[in-house]
C-alpha cells in the first residue's frame, strides 16, 4: 500500500504544471484578449488534430488533462481532443525504455498512435462540420463558464484563480487515482492479462476498458503485459489508444454536459477497440 500511495502522489504531482498553465492560458484568453482574437483561436481549430496527435504522444498524462480543460472552454475542437487522447503515451515510453524494448518497436507503436489519433480527429471534425451539430456557443461563454463555475472570482486575479482551479482539480485527481491504483494493485497484472491473451476480439475490448481507467497506471499495466508476452500487440494497442491518463477525469469535472462526456468516452473506446482488432488481424494475416 505504501507503493500505491507513493505512485499516486508522484503521478498526481507531475500534472500540477500542466493544469496550472492551462488554466492560466484559459483565463488570460477570457479576460485579456479581444473578441476578434477569441474568434481567431476558435477558427484555427481545423488543423488541431494534426498538432494534437503529435503533442499527445509526449510521454506524460499532462497533455490529456490540459486538452480536457481546453475542450471544456471550446478552445480546441472535439477532433483535436480525441486526437490527443488516442495518441497520448502516458507511461508507455518510460516502461519500454526501462525494459530495453527495441527502438524500432517503440517508434512503430508511437507512429501508429499518432496516425490513428490524427485520422480519427480529422474524421470527427469533418463529420461535425458537415452535420452542423457542434454547439456554436461563443468561446467567451464557454471559457467563462469553466472559469466561473467554481465561483473563483476570476476578475480579481487570473493567477490566484488559476492556482485555485489547479488545487481543486489536483485534489479530485489525487483521491480518484488512489482508489484506482488500489484496485489495480489488488487485482494484479496477471489476472488482467488472462482475460486478454490470444483473444483477437474479446482481448481488445477488455484491453480498451482497462485503458479507459483514468489513471497513468493503466498504461503501465498494459505495456508490461505486452512486454511479458501476456498480451498480443493488437490487444495492447487497443488499450494504449483508449488510455488517456487522467484526461477523462478532468473532462467529467470541467465539462458539465455529462451526455457529451459519455459520448466522448464511447468514441475513445470504439476507436481503440476497432484499431486494435484491425492491427491484430493484419498481424495474423501476415
Amino acid at each position: 500500500m505504501l507503493d500505491v500511495i507513493i505512485d499516486t502522489l508522484i503521478d498526481s504531482v507531475k500534472l500540477l504544471p500542466f493544469l496550472f498553465f492551462t488554466y492560466l492560458a484559459m483565463e488570460y484568453i477570457e479576460h485579456k484578449t479581444t473578441a476578434k482574437t477569441k474568434r481567431m483561436i476558435k477558427n484555427s481549430g481545423k488543423a488541431g488534430p494534426f498538432a494534437g496527435a503529435i503533442l499527445g504522444a509526449v510521454p506524460q498524462c499532462g497533455f490529456s488533462a490540459a486538452a480536457s480543460n481546453l475542450y471544456a472552454g471550446r478552445v480546441i475542437t472535439l477532433g483535436t481532443l480525441i486526437a490527443i487522447y488516442l495518441s497520448t503515451s502516458d507511461e508507455m515510453l518510460p516502461v519500454f525504455l526501462s525494459e530495453k524494448v527495441p527502438a524500432s518497436t517503440i517508434l512503430t507503436i508511437i507512429l501508429w498512435k499518432i496516425v490513428i489519433g490524427m485520422a480519427a480527429g480529422f474524421i470527427i471534425d469533418f463529420v461535425i462540420r458537415k452535420a452542423k451539430s457542434r454547439n456554436q456557443d461563443d468561446i467567451t461563454q464557454k471559457i467563462g463558464h469553466v472559469c466561473d463555475h467554481d465561483h473563483c472570482h476570476c476578475e480579481k486575479s487570473i493567477f490566484a484563480s488559476s492556482l485555485r482551479h489547479t488545487l481543486v482539480i489536483f485534489g479530485y485527481i489525487l483521491i480518484i487515482s488512489f482508489i484506482l491504483n488500489t484496485i489495480i494493485h489488488f487485482v494484479g497484472e496477471e489476472t488482467l492479462g488472462s482475460f486478454m491473451l490470444d483473444k483477437p476480439v474479446i482481448g481488445p475490448m477488455v484491453s480498451a476498458l482497462v485503458g479507459l481507467i483514468p489513471n497513468c497506471a493503466s498504461s503501465v499495466v498494459i505495456t508490461q503485459l505486452y512486454i511479458e508476452g501476456l498480451m498480443p500487440l493488437g490487444t495492447a494497442m487497443a488499450g494504449l489508444l483508449a488510455g488517456s491518463g487522467v484526461g477523462i477525469l478532468v473532462l467529467f469535472k470541467e465539462n458539465t454536459d455529462i451526455k457529451e462526456n459519455i459520448k466522448i468516452l464511447g468514441l475513445l473506446y470504439a476507436f481503440g477497440v476497432v484499431s486494435g482488432i484491425i492491427i491484430e488481424l493484419v498481424i495474423r494475416l501476415i
